[in-house]
């Protein structure tokens, strides 16, 4: 099968799913997108077709959905692309259900354990001699006490989907003990106790954080681009950038590859980083097994992420990229607000906001050559917005546990052929 006969499916319609279109599109491959909302891809130019399923939180109902699909248009060998963490998850632990059928661009399951649960990544960060922030797991409110002392602390998941959809918080913040008592009890209602994990805070905003975004395979970066986040919101515990400038970092290039390599990683991958001011170290946050918010981003600095993965699916000898430094990425519907907050609070100058301005490259949905999608997103704020942030649970994602032990996988590549 030729590899410009065969297209791609992008599972989740917002900006990130926007993106790999608008990658893979432009080179005339056609683009699949499904999605169990209304997104702004299904306005884009660069979209074969939007299909709307049921549900994609639940693994088995997601796997099934995407199945049936490309049984029923026949898209037999098309490259999948997840864009959401519990995707990323159900894709790793059914890809050999999946790969019978499709190229699953997502490793297996021994490897994406790593990135899935925060405990994990934790503990094998420490064991790999990277620094992470002091993170503590008591299981009952009785063991809070003896967390007293290091207050205030973040009360975060271990899995992040899972208290994300039920609470729209990222992290919640304690001060004292009854307010570290209150969120524990609150926490417990949504997710597992063995899931909640109490963190210290690092002080500083966003622009401590800085993002290793890569395509990894066989052990090493094919191509990278290392981005620093300017401005965020929430601005403590943001729930994703508003506006990141790409940077030359070597020190969180080397402790990310250290990372990657330790689990076998295969594919797109972003790695986040704090600089803690008490000690000078870059300690990490969360590793994403998938494509990020600003990913598109790296088309403008020389390194098209969605492209490198879909060519490496069939062999294709690409070469290296690294990105260039000083340019910027925007999402204009959420750092207007935020910009305006920061500059009424004396955290931003106004020629600080506009020279950020002047340095940006990539929108997260404005295209010149496709300008629908950002007039649909002006439309459908109120509805994002709602769907994203209001809306809660009325049940959990069926997160189901799988074995830890699971063997070895070889990398994604060329799977389905």
């Amino acid at each position: 099968m030729k590899p410009e006969t065969v297209g791609a499916i992008v599972i989740g319609g917002e900006h990130p799913g926007l993106g790999i279109a608008r990658s893979l599109g432009r080179r005339g491959i056609p683009v699949f997108v499904i999605d169990d909302q209304h997104s702004v891809s299904q306005f884009s130019k660069y979209v074969t077709r939007v299909v709307r399923v049921k549900d994609l939180r639940d693994e088995y109902r997601a796997v099934d959905s995407v199945l049936e699909v490309g049984q029923r248009y026949g898209l037999k060998g098309w490259v999948l692309f997840p864009t959401r963490d519990e995707t990323v998850a159900a894709f790793s632990r059914h890809r050999d259900r999946l790969a019978e059928f499709f190229r699953v661009t997502t490793a297996g399951w021994s490897t994406v354990r790593w990135a899935w649960d925060k405990k994990n990544t934790y503990e094998r960060a420490a064991g790999l001699g990277i620094p992470i922030p002091h993170t503590f797991n008591p299981r009952t409110e009785r063991e809070l006490v003896d967390l007293y002392p290091h207050l205030p602390l973040a009360l975060k998941p271990s899995v992040k989907e899972n208290f994300f959809y039920a609470t729209g918080a990222k992290a919640w913040r304690a001060e004292t003990p009854e307010q570290l008592n209150d969120l524990f009890r609150k926490a417990s209602r949504q997710i597992r106790p063995e899931e909640i994990l109490i963190q210290e805070i690092i002080p500083g905003d966003g622009q401590r954080q800085y993002s290793y975004c890569a395509f990894f395979r066989d052990g090493q970066a094919h191509s990278t681009l290392v981005a620093r986040r300017m401005r965020q919101h929430p601005r403590e515990f943001g729930r994703a950038a508003t506006y990141v400038e790409t940077i030359e970092h070597p020190e969180i290039e080397e402790l990310s590859e250290r990372f990657l390599r330790a689990i076998n990683y295969y594919g797109l991958v972003e790695v986040e980083f704090k600089q803690d001011p008490r000690d000078g170290q870059f300690k990490l946050l969360d590793v994403n097994a998938r494509t990020w918010g600003f990913h598109s981003l790296g088309a403008q600095v020389g390194v098209d992420f969605p492209y490198l993965l879909y060519a490496d699916q069939f062999g294709q000898s690409l070469d290296r990229c690294r990105a260039r430094a000083g340019v910027g990425w925007l999402r204009l519907v959420t750092d207007f607000p935020t910009a305006a907050l920061d500059l009424w609070a004396g955290e931003l100058s106004l020629r600080s906001y506009w020279d950020s301005l002047k340095r940006t490259r990539s929108e997260s949905v404005f295209c010149m050559q496709d300008p629908l999608p950002s007039v649909a997103e002006v439309v459908m704020l109120p509805y994002l917005a709602t769907k994203k942030y209001l809306v809660r649970s009325e049940g959990k994602p069926e997160i189901h546990a799988a074995e830890d032990s699971a063997t070895a996988d070889l990398p994604a590549r060329r799977s389905a052929e």
